[in-house]
């Protein structure tokens, strides 16, 4: 056992007396729970068949219950270990070791409202309520111990968000060049030119980025294929979406959207519209940092909230079908709090050391879509915003 490792469990211990949670029960079957390893600093590739659970109390020993052919499973975590051969034995020792434990922490979202955090399958959360148990969900408790970043993290995300805004211009550049030369150019081949420039930069990406020509662009997770991807022609609107990171373990992501046109003159309907979308961008961020400057921690639906009104207010509300933003870490889309009140109502609070995407969209079927997004790390009393210059405007391409 390292030091690392009892630190974490002090840590732990620490936020559940703050939370006045009795203790975070977690539990995995066959790597169910990926949350579970990386809070518990476990190795995701471990050989585990059999279901083990590991016992945090807000005060007091920890408490290991595995299966006896798998005695070694959490050799590197703290705590007495019990084995278990059979389900009514597995039973026994949960009553036992939860008979002083009636809140008690899971991986589990009421309602499944926030499904990034719903690890837990329900016929467990049954079992254990049978104890005479609340079960309250780890949500915040995950985003403190999964979400929040090192200063190398940072650092991390600062490199990727610089290499991307970078790498938005370099694409924009070679959309001017193959139209002016006469070269055949189509989404698919943006993307695979973005690709290009990302692994170049020495990172790596979940998946390949967007690029959406004009129709295409309305579709908010339109995926460009080599066979049947769209020409990039002059007056055509552009929209890029790119995320990347850098390929160093722990490292964690920036994520970006920008659009442009193919021409000298943006229309006035697509200027419009990028307007509308940057003015409930600005105005979640405005929110945020008003919120962090005064000291208080606002709910991701109040950012939400914020941007949304902007664009309710303009008409376009059933244009704007997604959330504000998503929470952003080692996965693009990460296990904090989501800018959310619409596809859920996320309640989990904003907290320090975290980062979220800023992302509003309006998507005109048939026509085209704007997105303009950039990505938030919250200090301890301000909202910093890396990549810069953000964009303010539809970039003319020519």
């Amino acid at each position: 056992m390292t030091t690392a490792i009892q630190q974490r469990i002090g840590e732990i211990q620490q936020a559940l007396c703050e939370a006045e949670i009795d203790g975070w029960l977690f539990y995995d079957f066959r790597g169910s729970d990926p949350l579970a390893y990386r809070i518990l600093q476990l190795d995701p590739t471990l050989h585990v068949t059999r279901r083990w659970y590991y016992w945090i109390p807000a005060q007091g020993v920890p408490v290991k219950l595995l299966h006896r052919i798998e005695p070694h499973v959490l050799d590197r975590l703290p705590g007495q270990a019990n084995h278990y051969v059979s389900w009514e034995q597995q039973r026994q020792i949960l009553a036992r070791l939860l008979a002083a434990g009636p809140r008690v922490a899971m991986q589990y979202s009421p309602l499944n409202a926030v499904p990034y955090v719903s690890r837990v399958d329900a016929g467990t959360i049954e079992l254990i309520r049978s104890y005479n148990v609340e079960v309250v969900s780890s949500a915040d408790l995950i985003q403190r111990f999964e979400a929040r970043w090192t200063d190398r993290q940072l650092e991390s995300h600062r490199f990727a968000a610089t290499a991307l805004r970078r790498i938005v211009d370099q694409t924009f550049g070679e959309v001017h060049e193959a139209i002016t030369q006469g070269r055949s150019l189509t989404e698919y081949g943006v993307q695979q030119f973005i690709v290009a420039r990302i692994h170049e930069a020495g990172m790596v990406t979940s998946s390949a980025p967007i690029a959406a020509v004009n129709a295409h662009s309305a579709d908010p997770h339109y995926g460009p294929t080599e066979l049947g991807s769209a020409d990039v022609t002059r007056d055509a609107l552009l929209l890029i979406d790119l995320w990347a990171k850098q390929s160093e373990p722990g490292s964690v992501y920036a994520d970006i959207t920008w659009t442009g046109f193919v021409g000298q003159t943006v229309p006035d309907k697509h200027r419009e519209i990028f307007d509308l979308v940057r003015q409930g961008r600005d105005a979640a961020l405005t929110f945020v940092r008003t919120e962090i400057a005064a000291g208080h921690r606002p709910f991701g639906w109040e950012a939400d909230d914020a941007c949304r009104q902007v664009i309710q207010r303009a008409g376009y509300g059933d244009q704007f079908v997604h959330r504000t933003g998503h929470s952003i870490g080692e996965e693009v889309h990460g296990n904090g709090a989501n800018l959310d009140g619409l596809e859920t109502q996320d309640t989990r609070r904003l907290m320090p050391r975290t980062c979220f995407s800023i992302e509003p969209g309006i998507y005109l079927p048939g026509e085209f879509g704007i997105r303009s997004e950039l990505d938030v790390y919250l200090a301890e009393h301000e909202a910093l915003v890396f990549g810069l210059p953000l964009q303010t405007e539809i970039v003319p391409l020519f």
